[in-house]
């Protein structure tokens, strides 16, 4: 009997070793014996038992579902320890679960479901049923999310973006599947639009160049171009956020998906009227807009506007910066010199609304006027003088002074000297106006030698006697007589034989108004008297002699 009951035991020892006893680090079935203190003891056969936490059969946040007499898989961690249990883990067997099953997914590109539990740096944590996984900020969703509060604990569908068993690591995305749900939701509502189809959207966000307007899970761009068929600086002046607005698809663009929108589209394009409401030539108030370099642009009505050239904005302020000239809201009167219908473009003018002061100067300022203004510039070749009108004259280095050269006369200006001057001429098309100091009180020499011809005889007064001849005076006007004018007879020829005060008649031998000089001779009248002689009393011929002739001539003369 004995020896049966050895050789059974035997038998049923070496039985017990040819049984595949669970290795250490692989996962288990058990039986859970008990209940208590907040473990569960759990029967994993092999004569052994382990206790394993209640929590571990909980999911994040939730009651733990554990009765006694179920079924359950434990990671066996070692056969035994100090007490002779077991060391079990349900929570190492349901991530060794878990990462079986996330593997498959990962590799069959499926979704898994999850809950996000946790905060960590640069993210979130996400339970997988057993496997914590990393939610990276940028992966919650399409847009920055500011309180990711209502989305803690949530049953959700997230997408595995790379996972290494490892190490343990696992990243998801809840992004992803947001994308492609909106994808299929943008197709949907895409499919459903036509170019030039009128749609009710809600106005999401505004930015400088535009506003984004939802149009039921897909966003249009509205351009603030598209807005208004006047001028809008910020899309701001004409929507705010949350508002319901009509709009126009103006174009979708299938590949990309991108709806552009107009709001324009839907008033009348006052660009028709155009042409007939401000025919050319005709001068309209306005309202300026806005000012570049080269201009500034005026609104007629809303949504037509036209550009004052800088050129034709002012006819006196040349090269001045348009803002020197009108400001922004400003109402100016301009008139219309063009229209392209085309281009929808304008051109406008500003000076043409007022007179050419030239011409308003050359009307009431005609040559001859004395005019008086300021010397606003001191130029080599002359004065320019500010005159009415915003206009300058200028005063020509020979038109200074009748004695001074011109470049002597110019140093007796300076800049803001109030000066007179009367007006010699008026180039309207030249925009120049020429005047002249030294005409101011009229040409003395012109009027002093007013009759006088080249041949008249005048009678001068001597003024001063000189080496090389006589200074004569003849209406205040000087003049020098040379030693060899003085007489015909060379003997006579004698400055000495004259003296101050003398009265002396003369013959005018040439008239310079440019050097404003007398050519005067006493010679020359002396030989015009003889050749007169000569001809009324007998030619040479008759033998009279030279001084019969003069003597009767001179008896005649008394």
């Amino acid at each position: 009997m004995a020896d049966t009951t050895m050789e059974e035991f035997e038998a049923l020892l070496n039985e017990s070793f040819e049984m595949d006893t669970p290795e250490e680090g692989s996962v288990v079935k058990g039986k859970v014996l008990a209940v208590e203190a907040g473990q569960a003891i759990i029967d994993v056969g092999y004569k052994m038992e382990g206790r394993v936490d209640l929590k571990e059969f909980a999911n994040p946040g939730e009651a733990p579902e554990i009765a006694v007499g179920d079924e359950v898989e434990v990671y066996l961690r070692a056969a035994e320890n100090a007490r002779g249990e077991a060391v079990i883990s349900r929570e190492m067997a349901r991530r060794e679960e878990a990462w079986d099953r996330l593997e498959k997914a990962y590799a069959d590109d499926q979704r898994v479901e999850g809950a996000i539990f946790g905060r960590v740096k640069g993210g979130f944590t996400v339970d997988l049923g057993g496997a914590v996984a990393f939610l990276p900020g940028s992966q919650v969703d399409v847009r920055p999310v500011r309180d990711a509060g209502p989305l803690m604990g949530l049953k959700q569908p997230f997408q595995i973006l790379k996972m290494d068993r490892r190490r343990g690591n696992i990243v998801v995305s809840r992004r992803a599947i947001l994308e492609e749900s909106r994808a299929e939701q943008r197709a949907e509502v895409i499919g459903n639009l036509t170019e030039g189809q009128t749609v009710e959207g809600v106005v999401k966000n505004i930015t400088e160049y535009g506003a984004f307007v939802d149009l039921g899970g897909v966003d249009g761009l509205l351009h603030v171009t598209d807005m208004a068929w006047r001028r809008v600086n910020h899309p701001s002046e004409i929507l705010t956020i949350g508002e319901t607005i009509n709009v126009q698809v103006i174009k979708i663009n299938k590949e990309t998906h991108r709806i552009s929108l107009g709001m324009k589209q839907l008033q009348d394009d006052p660009w028709d009227l155009v042409a007939a409401k401000y025919p050319l030539s005709s001068v309209h108030q306005g309202r300026v807009t806005n000012i570049t370099d080269y201009g500034a642009f005026v609104e007629l009505e809303a949504g037509v506007e036209g550009l004052v050239h800088v050129s034709e904005m002012s006819w006196t302020k040349k090269n001045v910066h348009p803002g020197k000239i009108v400001s922004t809201s400003q109402e100016v009167d301009v008139m219309v010199l063009e229209i392209d219908g085309a281009k929808r473009r304008v051109s406008l003018g500003l000076k043409q609304t007022q007179r050419n002061p030239w011409e308003v100067f050359a009307e009431t300022h005609p040559e001859g006027t004395e005019v008086e203004g300021e010397v606003k510039n001191i130029t080599e070749f002359g004065l320019f003088i500010g005159l009415e009108g915003d206009i300058d004259g200028m005063v020509h280095l020979s038109d200074l002074s009748w004695d001074e050269r011109g470049e002597d006369a110019i140093q007796n200006y300076h800049k803001n000297d109030v000066v007179q001057a009367v007006v010699s001429e008026v180039d309207v098309e030249k925009e120049r106006i020429s005047l002249s100091i030294k005409a101011l009180g009229g040409d003395k020499f012109a009027e002093a030698v007013g009759g006088v011809k080249r041949g008249s005889i005048i009678t001068v007064e001597v003024t001063a006697i000189e080496d090389g001849g006589i200074e004569v005076e003849y209406e205040g006007m000087k003049s020098f007589i040379r030693r060899s004018d003085l007489s015909r007879d060379r003997a006579e020829q004698r400055p000495e034989r004259f003296s101050v005060g003398n009265k002396v008649d003369v013959r005018v031998t040439n008239v310079d108004s440019k050097t404003r000089r007398l050519g005067l001779s006493i010679k020359a009248r002396e030989i015009a008297e003889e050749k007169e002689a000569v001809e009324q009393y007998g030619s040479s011929d008759s033998g009279a002699s030279l001084g019969d002739i003069l003597g009767a001539a001179l008896k005649s003369g008394d």
